[in-house]
């Protein structure tokens, strides 16, 4: 089977390690696969050291969020610039299959209308409005089948295409072969790890610091990650959020290329997301960790998440801020292995790429 496979950004954001983490497993079924991205992003390298051909394509740059006028005039404008790219292609890969992955492109691949079948891998709700309104009708143009990553991301999608055509399939991390939670020494480590981005709320992160800092003294806390996406607003956000930890024992680690190694500095992480946000990967880095999480019952973390079972829900900062106190103070060790237990049930990376490829086989067959 032939596959093209195209990306909105060749940045490393979550969507794009999934489908790193996808990508060998289509090689292992002895599929040929295309993989084409915008930019020069961090992931053209990695898809090439995976063994796969890439292809560049235009799409974007566009703010993240709600989009400005000029994001919104370019993008029209390069619709048809990138439908004849998506075009060539499908023929150049000879694609049964145009596997999309991401929303910004469904619009372009409706223009064109390519005459073989599509799959949408919706990764995090697209806000309501004009741009579902577009995404949507581009779906039901397509007649295409949408894949996503919780049932909080995949229900807008059913009345576009129908629920038979709709499939929901959780992600799935490699965790480390064993967990070894030995003391650290020193006061308990709180963290948050992620792209810096208002919806990844790091600036809630440090409300949350500032109330435990004051109940636990000896408490520090980290933030992993960096702005993505050649994202300014991101970036602004990034620069106030530094201002705003004056005073506090925050350290801004930047991006962790091993999350691994950055959870094992934790004692907890904290995840304080938005309600946009899908399941978010870290959480189930974090299970397979063994490291406790309270995240903001937000999006579809509640279908991951099962609270005081393998990690906590929180409804807001303050509940967050109440939890984390709690929590470092007991270090109850059972949450952290509960949580990895929940990750060997239901999050593995093999569980993740042996779904998918059921998906996979049978879109690719169908019209």
């Amino acid at each position: 089977m032939n596959l093209l496979v195209l990306d909105q950004f060749s940045d490393l954001g979550g969507a794009q390690r999934q489908l790193l983490d996808l990508l060998p497993a289509m090689r292992d079924a002895g599929w040929k696969v295309l993989v084409g991205m915008p930019g020069e992003g961090e992931l053209f390298r990695r898809v090439r050291d995976l063994g796969f051909e890439t292809a560049s394509i235009e799409c974007g740059p566009y703010r993240s969020g709600s989009k400005s006028l000029a994001d919104m005039a370019r993008f029209v404008s390069g619709a048809p610039v990138l439908a004849r790219q998506i075009g060539q292609l499908v023929d150049k890969a000879q694609a049964d299959l145009l596997y999309l992955n991401g929303p910004r492109l469904l619009p372009a691949a409706a223009l064109r209308r390519p005459r073989v079948p599509v799959l949408f891998h919706s990764h995090s709700v697209v806000p309501a409005g004009k741009m579902r309104l577009l995404a949507g009708a581009s779906l039901r143009r397509l007649n295409a089948r949408v894949v996503g990553v919780c049932r909080y991301v995949a229900e807008p999608w059913r009345e576009c295409v129908g629920d038979d055509r709709v499939s929901v399939v959780y992600n799935g991390v490699a965790g480390p072969e064993r967990v070894d939670r030995r003391p650290h020494g020193g006061g308990p480590v709180i963290g948050c790890i992620g792209r810096i981005a208002p919806e990844k709320g790091q600036r809630e992160f440090l409300e949350v610091a500032r109330v435990v800092a004051r109940e636990v003294p000896q408490a520090r806390f980290v933030i992993y990650g960096t702005a993505l996406f050649g994202d300014a607003a991101a970036l602004r956000y990034e620069s106030e959020g530094r201002d705003a930890a004056a005073g506090l024992p925050v350290e801004f680690a930047g991006w962790a290329d091993d999350v691994y190694t950055a959870l094992a500095r934790l004692d907890l992480l904290l995840v304080p997301c938005t309600a946009q946000e899908a399941t978010t990967r870290v959480i189930l880095e974090a299970f397979a960790a063994g490291v406790p999480v309270v995240a903001f019952a937000s999006g579809g973390i509640p279908e991951v998440v099962t609270h005081a079972v393998d990690g906590f829900l929180a409804a807001g900062v303050q509940e967050m801020a109440n939890l984390a106190t709690a929590f470092v103070r007991t270090g109850d060790p059972a949450i952290g292995e509960r949580a990895r237990r929940t990750w060997e049930q239901r999050f593995t990376l093999g569980s993740y790429q042996r779904e998918m490829l059921k998906l996979i086989r049978p879109a690719a067959a169908s019209s």
